[in-house]
């Protein structure tokens, strides 16, 4: 598993989800992750419900932000922050073909037992400082190149990522590079051409 890493903004939902389709479209996204701070528990059914088919059209895994009960209700994948809840719990609890990730912050070892318990990925971040999740800090890239080789499950960098920041992050050792702002935030017209963008940088950095 290779590319970019979508994650939901809090875009009104008419609005996001004529970017996602756009985005979906243009075959340039490796994982969604849906992550709706703003929005009521009880008026997420709807969205979630529509980006879990959207997904499932074009065959792109889903996952929930830090709520495991929400993952299991539909089905889908999950990543769960260090204080989110039991990998072996999810791992026991959902369907085996789903993504499940942990955030590792910046250790290695927290990977490590991540994997133990049955993740099957792994998150580091924040790479860079971001907006998004500003109490996150950020590590720099010396984890991603400590972590390269190391493990048999794909290694997503996080935090402050753009195309023009992320060539050497890829190189450091990230299959995966999470987004929010780089892509979701540009005028639904930008989109495609920002995610070819992100397809070619993967391509060009192995």
């Amino acid at each position: 598993m290779r590319g970019l890493y979508l994650i939901t903004n809090d875009d009104p939902i008419e609005v996001l989800l004529a970017k996602l389709e756009g985005a979906m479209a243009n075959g340039g996204v490796a994982v969604l992750q849906y992550r709706r701070k703003k929005v009521a528990k009880e008026d997420q059914a709807y969205e979630i419900e529509y980006m879990r088919d959207m997904c499932a059209q074009y065959k792109v895994p889903f996952v929930i932000n830090d709520d495991l009960e929400t993952a299991v209700k539909y089905g889908v994948g999950v990543h769960l922050g260090q204080n989110d809840g039991s990998i072996v719990d999810a791992v026991a609890r959902l369907p085996k073909n789903v993504l499940i990730g942990r955030s590792c912050n910046n250790s290695i070892e927290l990977a490590e037992q991540a994997i133990r318990d049955g993740a099957n990925y792994v998150a580091f971040g924040a790479i860079y400082a971001t907006n998004s999740k500003p109490e996150a800090g950020n590590i720099g890239l010396d984890t991603l190149k400590a972590a390269q080789g190391k493990f048999n499950v794909p290694v997503c960098a996080i935090g402050g990522l753009t195309v023009e920041n992320a060539k050497e992050v890829i190189a450091s050792g990230a299959d995966m590079c999470a987004v929010i702002s780089d892509v979701l935030a540009r005028p639904m017209h930008g989109i495609p051409e920002r995610l070819d963008e992100w397809s070619e940088l993967f391509q060009a950095t192995v």
